[in-house]
């Protein structure tokens, strides 16, 4: 299977790129970057020690032509227009990209009507297992249990609160028979009165080097359940992106997410 990577030159690219150059039954074949990167025309596998014949470059469409499917871990505008490129290609697509508006979202679902696409907020296996067990958790706590989520990235991550955090807190809105659009508080400050019982708190630390680490806390009275998940590594989220573009290998169209991939409906 043919693999593009968007984004080659950044922390995430570099090290999926790593991950596919590694794997037996994957092949590089196009590594993109944005036009104004200072990596253009370099070999991919430079920074990592190991030249594999594949320069990036900024031709995104002629990258995705050449491949069976994309791989992006990028921003939004960029994401949407790899999406477009995909959807003329004909080439399956993973996103890894969070902060999509609602407009964007809506983009994504209509291109599945004509390729095949895993989006996911995050694709680590162990990230999935969390949303599963926080949905498990919310089922068996209900309403007694006051829900707040927490999240810590690196000093360069610029959304907030991350798109895991974001799907932890459907999981368990959805759980609960809430609208997260409705019951959501996203930090506090000064005098906020006595908590809502039904909301569903978010906070957001940012600072260093932090890859990812998610919080689920159910606070109930004597006793509190959490469930956490620390990503220690980028490639953890290689890994598991690597076996949603297995995953699409045969499928010709259609929405998926890491839920799907692992099997978890």
């Amino acid at each position: 299977m043919k693999i593009a990577i968007a984004g080659s030159s950044g922390r995430m690219g570099r090290t999926l790129v790593e991950a596919v150059l590694a794997s037996s039954d994957l092949q590089l074949s196009a590594a993109l970057d944005v036009a104004a990167s200072p990596q253009l025309g370099r070999d991919a596998g430079e920074a990592l020690g190991r030249a594999c014949g594949v320069a990036i470059s900024a031709d995104y469409a002629a990258g995705i032509a050449a491949s069976d499917c994309l791989i992006d871990f990028t921003r939004p505008e960029g994401s949407l227009l790899h999406l477009d490129a995909c959807v003329e290609a004909g080439t399956k697509l993973v996103i890894g990209t969070t902060g999509f508006s609602a407009e964007g979202r809506q983009r994504i679902r209509e291109a599945a009507k004509r390729i095949a696409i895993v989006f996911a907020p995050n694709m680590a296996v162990g990230v999935n297992a969390a949303f599963k067990l926080a949905e498990v958790a919310a089922k068996i706590l209900g309403d007694a249990y006051d829900v707040e989520i927490v999240e810590a990235h690196h000093r360069h991550k610029v959304d907030a609160p991350s798109g895991t955090a974001l799907k932890l807190g459907e999981v368990v809105a959805g759980a609960l028979g809430r609208d997260l659009k409705s019951c959501a508080v996203y930090g506090r400050e000064g005098d906020t009165g006595e908590r809502d019982a039904k909301s569903i708190g978010f906070h957001s630390i940012r600072g260093g080097d932090i890859v990812g680490e998610h919080t689920v806390i159910f606070a109930g009275a004597g006793e509190r359940v959490e469930v956490t998940v620390r990503s220690q590594s980028r490639a953890t989220y290689a890994v598991g992106a690597l076996r949603a573009a297995h995953f699409l290998e045969g499928k010709a169209r259609g929405l998926y997410d890491m839920q799907d991939v692992l099997g978890l409906r």
